[in-house]
């Protein structure tokens, strides 16, 4: 009988990159090494089932009962509806004398699996986890031993109209028991976790097989939160179906002189840089873009990586811009991260919530430097971050990138990774150093979309607010004197 019907797993993005959850009731492995949240996931595949009236059962031959629990409870959650049978090491059903004829590994594998089908056919379960299959493997005499075994398995389950998931410990090399092993069950999820030099472990969940079903293949971006269990956040792919196009009314600063440099202001759906190295302005500039954007009633996504929320509120607050009251009424999503504990996943997630589920229309990410430096692998999450951002565009949203430069003074114009590709509006900030003074300029050196000043404006932050003016160069006062 083909089975048409999908079985979710209690996890939402995981059932995204499967196109909606498993493919039938089948036999499903789960590998990864210790800590990559095997057991986590399988507490979710069954809770989900216990959740829809399912009989469900986890058979345990590595934990018992008591750690279970415990591994639930630390999460919040009961484990009411779940049938959980332990065969550990000391059973009765797996506890044997000393044999001098027979080999006590194959009575005991014999044993648990005489245990294991009557606990399946008195529970009769639409969902079971067997954890682990490495107890298997050492009680299997050999590798054809072991085979024979999962797959008089997977075939008992067949008649019982059962999903299961098989847990089993990664390993270093696969081999050939390996490889068997993986054409026998009908789909195949790897969880990895990887340590850098600093901050939290990440981890990565990888559909490596799944018969009967397209998947989002490649690797995704997961955590193990208490309250919540393991999430996935599937990778981002712009669907080039759903295009916003570009409205006609362009998105202005209420600035007059900083409108007009940008031929009017700024197009939706598309990515603005504000370039410069600190104490340029370039936040502040981003600032009256979110201020304009929340008096016209439009919902604003504001990331912040490197300030705190309550020190933007006040410096704001010093220029005269008012956004605390747009964040206490929701308006303003505004949130602050430690940049090395939020993979780009995790961080497209949360853009893609405050566009589909609050309707965003401006997101702005401070600063998108210090997210990316902060990362293990800069390169590939700047590849991640291009493919949001075009998605963010695609949905016609305006997005606001603040790019940090090395240097306080000067004109070096070098960042540790070349971002210029992604924008389609750049405003370069620079600062030098007048007679007595530092002065500050802003200049768009670039705007893919209708005309734009290039010349040099010189920019005033003070307590009376912001403004452009003409720059006005220095004079060099020696040179007049000579005359």
């Amino acid at each position: 009988m083909v089975q048409d019907r999908r079985i979710k797993t209690g996890v939402a993005g995981l059932d995204s990159i499967m196109g909606g959850g498993f493919p039938g009731a089948h036999l499903y492995l789960v590998r990864g090494a210790a800590g990559t949240g095997k057991t986590t996931l399988a507490l979710q595949f069954l809770r989900e089932g216990a959740a829809n009236g399912e009989p469900v059962l986890y058979v345990s031959l590595s934990q018992s009962e008591a750690e279970l629990r415990q591994i639930a409870s630390s999460h919040g959650w009961d484990l009411d509806g779940i049938t959980i049978q332990s065969l550990i090491s000391g059973d009765e059903a797996t506890q044997l004398s000393e044999q001098t004829i027979f080999q006590t590994s194959d009575l005991r594998l014999d044993r648990t699996r005489d245990a294991i089908e009557n606990i399946v056919r008195r529970v009769n379960p639409r969902r079971v986890v067997y954890d682990s299959l490495l107890e298997v493997r050492l009680l299997a005499s050999d590798k054809v031993r072991f085979r024979r075994e999962v797959l008089g398995f997977k075939n008992f389950l067949a008649d019982e109209d059962t999903a299961a998931l098989l847990l089993d410990t990664e390993h270093a090399v696969d081999d050939i028991s390996d490889n068997q092993l993986e054409n026998i069950a009908h789909g195949l999820i790897r969880l990895e976790k990887q340590l850098p030099q600093y901050g939290s472990a990440r981890r990565r969940i990888e559909i490596k097989k799944m018969r009967g079903t397209a998947i989002a293949d490649g690797y995704h971006d997961i955590s193990i939160r208490e309250g919540t269990g393991v999430t996935v956040y599937p990778r981002i792919v712009p669907d080039v179906k759903e295009e916003f196009g570009l409205g006609d009314d362009l998105i202005r600063s209420n600035i007059a002189e900083l409108d007009k440099m940008l031929g009017g202001g700024l197009d939706a759906g598309t990515t603005s840089l504000f370039v410069g190295q600190s104490g340029t302005g370039k936040s502040t500039l981003a600032s009256l873009y979110v201020e304009a954007a929340l008096r016209r009633g439009e919902v604003v996504g504001m990331f912040l990586f490197e300030e705190r929320r309550e020190t933007f509120f006040r410096r704001c607050e010093g220029l005269g811009i008012n956004l605390r009251k747009y964040y206490d009424s929701g308006q303003l999503m505004l949130r602050d991260f430690t940049p090395t504990e939020v993979s780009p996943g995790e961080f497209a997630a949360i853009a893609r919530s405050a566009i589909e589920e609050h309707d965003a229309g401006v997101i702005v990410i401070d600063s998108f430097t210090g997210y990316i430096s902060s990362l293990p692998e800069s390169v590939e999450a700047i590849t991640q971050m291009h493919s949001l951002l075009k998605y963010i565009a695609r949905r016609g949203v305006l997005t606001l990138l603040i790019v940090a430069q090395h240097g306080l003074l000067g004109h070096q114009q070098t960042t540790d990774l070349d971002v210029s590709f992604l924008g389609d509006s750049v405003l370069l900030l620079r600062m030098y150093e007048r007679p007595g003074v530092i002065r500050r300029t802003v200049t768009v050196v670039k705007k893919r979309h209708g005309p734009h000043d290039l010349n040099v404006h010189e920019l005033f932050i003070d307590g009376s607010g912001v403004r452009i003016e003409p720059f006005s160069p220095p004079v060099d006062v020696s040179s007049i004197s000579r005359q």
